[in-house]
């Protein structure tokens, strides 16, 4: 204690606010030999800011004025990353809007969500989880605005716009049944042009008392990264849920090859109080202007939105 009877924290409220710091400018430094610590501070990173306020109220209470000082450094950090992503700014120039949404295989209301999907008036409707059953119910609702499909498996796409060149994407990871099918691709004919689309769903990862198990989608991952890489389209987009966020470095061997928005949270999982964006729109020869996150339907995620400009 200090004196006075006041807490004293001053020997390490200064490092600790330094380490925030680092973290945040510097994820890749934490390696991800042991339970994938790596991957989980990239997936979170956002949220290593709360640290900030918490190490402030410490050195409040400590009278630390070294501890106030040092936690400067990371607030800077956190505002210099993903400050601007807080602020409203105007819409850029969009060719078509996409919408990105995993259903969840056990959502009760499939008519629900397939009407809140077409009341975004989004040009491409991308859907994972889609069973058998609610398969007809999806058709049935989004026929009429969006008369052109694929489906392979349990993805789906739903176009207004003519499709052709449909074809399944094997991403399946050594071990899965030939059962297990998340991945197709399709050329969009849109009024700004032909691109390609990719529908995909990566396994799932389990986060335990071991750390982050997340080898298949990772393996995964690196599949789709070598069929987006050996793809002669000049203009394609991978749209999906790839369980991970853009800065997990397990994602590294897709997310490198394309681009992704410039900001924005849009955070999509869990549905009920959402921390990561684990459903994407990347581009590659094209850009992916906006995302946001919609309201919430019967699925465990939130559907995402894109505005993607084509030239």
């Amino acid at each position: 204690m200090a004196a006075g009877g006041r807490p004293s924290w001053d020997p390490w409220l200064p490092t600790g606010a330094l380490g925030v710091a680092g973290l945040l400018a510097l994820p890749s430094a934490v390696p991800n030999r042991v339970g994938r610590l790596g991957s989980q501070l990239e997936t979170f990173l956002p949220w290593l800011g709360a640290a900030v306020p918490v190490l402030g109220c410490l050195a409040l209470l400590g009278r630390s004025r070294a501890g106030l000082l040092a936690c400067l450094a990371p607030l800077a950090v956190w505002l210099w990353m993903f400050g601007g992503m807080w602020f409203s700014r105007t819409p850029g120039p969009y060719d078509l809007t996409v919408v990105q949404h995993n259903v969840a295989d056990d959502n009760t209301d499939p008519a629900g969500t397939a009407r809140a999907l077409r009341a975004t008036r989004a040009g491409l409707v991308a859907v994972q989880e889609l069973t058998p059953t609610a398969r007809p119910v999806y058709e049935n609702v989004l026929g009429a605005s969006h008369p052109h499909r694929a489906v392979h498996g349990t993805v789906g796409l739903w176009s207004a716009y003519p499709l052709s060149d449909v074809r399944p994407v094997d991403i399946r990871p050594e071990g899965f049944p030939e059962s297990w099918r998340r991945g197709l691709r399709a050329t969009v004919s849109a009024p700004g042009g032909r691109f390609a689309v990719y529908v995909v769903h990566l396994p799932s990862v389990r986060l335990g008392l071991t750390g982050l198990a997340s080898a298949a989608r990772d393996e995964s991952a690196a599949l789709l990264g070598d069929r987006i890489g050996a793809d002669p389209a000049g203009r394609l987009l991978v749209v999906g849920d790839l369980n991970g966020t853009v800065r997990d470095r397990g994602l590294g061997p897709l997310t490198s090859r394309l681009h992704a928005p410039p900001g924005g949270f849009a955070f999509s999982w869990p549905a009920g109080l959402p921390v990561a964006r684990i459903d994407q729109v990347l581009g590659r020869g094209v850009r992916v202007t906006e995302v946001s996150a919609l309201e919430a339907t019967g699925s465990d995620h939130l559907p995402v939105l894109g505005r993607v400009l084509l030239r």
